[in-house]
């Protein structure tokens, strides 16, 4: 087989990973047959998003066994995975070079054609959430879900930490960058040169962007803060990257009978319309520092959920979320949960 590029989203994803990967991903994922366009002398806006969210779905894929795991069973099947949504956590405090919150991210979404479809309190957790949609393939280009932690709602003891663990950030864009982003939110479309130079920058907003830090902070965060406690070892990398499934029960049976860690219950919305279920999250290690020497440490790291949706009685896709939901499925990357899993 040729490694020629078929088409442009095809070509994107080849530029970011690889001829070999990107075909496994063109291969495992659902991919609206209308961004399947011959590849000319620009790329649309909506070709990049669905390629960025195929890259961010394969990194995500591979840091979590038993989400790799559950993708080969899918192929297997002869099936594809249809990707609902990502989830990524944000901090609204000063980052370093970086911008606080939510703005480091949404200054990248709006450029690709994603507009705030709703907003989520999570008081329980002092975080806000926010839904990003495509404005011109709602349905069929995965949603983000990004979530901002508000420190001020914590300790000045927690406060202090987060400043300290963030102080270092950097910003994985640069001017050249932010010129190129602000074209494609004027035109919907860049030429393919430029495409191609700020896809990878693109890609590395979807990451940790601070340094190493204090052992001591860390179980400062995670004394009051999970969420936050994620963030500091992961950063603003996928959290989850969710399946849209057409019959959530009969799944969640099928992978514990596989022996999988998948929760023991189905979160279901205040409309009954959207269900929500997930595997636990993979351990990872990760360094601190802790009397003058770095030390290794098993923390949470992210995982694999999958949704169901049913329709609206106009005939369109419930994409909305639901507040309750994501607060129980934010508990998948809480010690607790690494415990009961081993």
């Amino acid at each position: 087989m040729s490694d020629a590029p078929r088409n442009g989203v095809h070509r994107l994803v080849q530029g970011l990973l690889g001829a070999s990967a990107a075909e496994a991903l063109v291969a495992q994922l659902e991919i609206d047959p209308r961004l399947i366009r011959p590849i000319g002398e620009t790329v649309s806006r909506a070709e990049m998003a669905q390629a960025l969210n195929m890259v961010l779905f394969f990194d995500l894929h591979e840091r979590v066994p038993e989400g790799h795991d559950y993708v080969q069973d899918v192929m297997a099947a002869g099936q594809k995975i249809t990707f609902d949504h990502g989830a990524l956590r944000t901090v609204a405090w000063p980052s370093g070079a970086l911008p606080p919150g939510e703005a480091a991210i949404s200054r990248v979404l709006r450029p690709l054609g994603f507009t705030v479809a709703d907003t989520y309190p999570l008081p329980r957790l002092k975080m806000t959430g926010r839904a990003w949609a495509h404005a011109d393939f709602p349905e069929t280009i995965a949603q983000f879900f990004v979530s901002e932690l508000h420190p001020e709602r914590f300790s000045a003891q927690f406060q202090a930490a987060v400043t300290r663990v963030l102080a270092d950030s950097v910003d994985p864009l640069g001017p050249q960058d932010i010129g190129r982003l602000e074209r494609l939110g004027r035109d919907a479309a860049l030429p393919w040169s430029d495409a191609l130079a700020l896809m990878p920058k693109i890609v590395a907003c979807f990451g940790r962007q601070h340094g190493g830090f204090a052992l001591a902070d860390y179980e400062t965060l995670l004394a009051e803060s999970a969420e936050m406690a994620w963030i500091a070892t992961e950063g603003n990398a996928f959290n989850h990257a969710t399946d849209r499934v057409s019959d959530l029960q009969a799944l969640s049976e099928a992978q514990k009978r596989k022996g999988r860690s998948i929760k023991d219950t189905i979160e279901v919305s205040g409309s009954g319309r959207v269900m929500q279920t997930a595997f636990k999250a993979a351990q990872v290690a990760r360094e601190f520092l802790h009397e003058g020497e770095w030390v290794t440490r098993h923390v949470p790291g992210s995982f694999y959920e999958f949704i169901q949706r049913e329709r609206l009685q106009c005939g369109r896709l419930d994409l909305a979320f639901d507040a309750g939901n994501a607060t129980a499925i934010f508990k998948m990357t809480t010690h607790e949960a690494l415990e009961i899993l081993n």
